[in-house]
């Protein structure tokens, strides 16, 4: 799978995972043009201040922030509000109420995630990556990230499903069964072209239940295929990449060369 960046959307496509959130409209007598807008996919998070043009709410949808703003005659409009020269007027208070604390709650659960290290333990650059040991997509960004990995600026934390092909699920196992995932890791990217690890010749419970939650945690982050991988911008914001990136692209994920 290429890559393509996560981006804001404002279409709320039924059935969205959409990430746990406090919704106002469970709580509050709002009006129904704003009630309506949980029925198309949008999770009001909070009011905010729109300097007295309109009633602002922050909300969510399809993993994304937005804002939904409620007009004197009872009608709500739904995207981007600009000032006068153009400039978007709402984005901090977005990135308070909204990205910033979803940020931070994809982010932890990844990092409890049970995942197989690549690079050193102590590089300064975390990336999370969804993989499959199948994946061709995935042993290629595993090529493409060996100079920031071999020089110890980044590390690759390898979430492992079994979705690709019947034996992904007993490759996985062989790896997180090793006595040392990263070099069993490092063993089937190496011998990609040949076939990969040797699969394990059955699935522990355990591994079976490793791989559905990773396969879930996948999901509920927008991810449909793999690599889906997540990095974590200095300011805490999290970007989305599905797919293997471009290679224009590979410096927004693993940083400078």
């Amino acid at each position: 799978m290429t890559a393509q960046r996560s981006i804001s959307s404002f279409l709320f496509t039924a059935g969205l995972m959409l990430a746990p959130t406090h919704s106002l409209a469970a709580d509050a007598e709002l009006p129904p043009s704003i009630r309506a807008l949980e029925d198309r996919g949008l999770s009001i998070v909070q009011e905010f201040d729109a300097g007295g043009h309109a009633r602002a709410f922050a909300g969510l949808a399809g993993g994304s922030a937005v804002a939904a703003y409620l007009l004197a005659d009872g009608s709500v409009i739904v995207g981007t509000r600009l000032d006068a020269n153009g400039h978007p007027i709402d984005e901090a208070a977005l990135e308070q109420l909204v990205a910033k604390p979803l940020s931070d709650e994809e982010w932890a659960q990844l990092e409890s995630a049970t995942w197989v290290l690549d690079g050193k333990a102590d590089a300064p650059r975390v990336v999370y990556t969804f993989s499959d040991a199948n994946c061709p997509y995935c042993n290629r960004f595993w090529e493409a990230a060996r100079p920031w990995v071999d020089a110890g600026k980044v590390q690759i934390r390898h979430l492992l499903v079994g979705i690709i092909k019947q034996d992904s699920p007993a490759k996985a196992a062989a790896i997180l069964g090793a006595s040392d995932p990263s070099a069993a890791l490092h063993e089937n990217e190496t011998k990609f072209s040949e076939g990969g690890i040797m699969p394990a010749a059955n699935v522990p419970d355990e591994v079976q239940v490793i791989l559905e939650d990773n396969q879930l945690l996948m999901l509920s982050m927008g991810f449909r295929g793999t690599p889906g991988i997540v990095v974590q911008q200095s300011n805490g914001l999290i970007d989305k990449y599905n797919g293997m990136p471009q290679s224009s692209a590979l410096t927004e994920v693993l940083g400078p060369r």
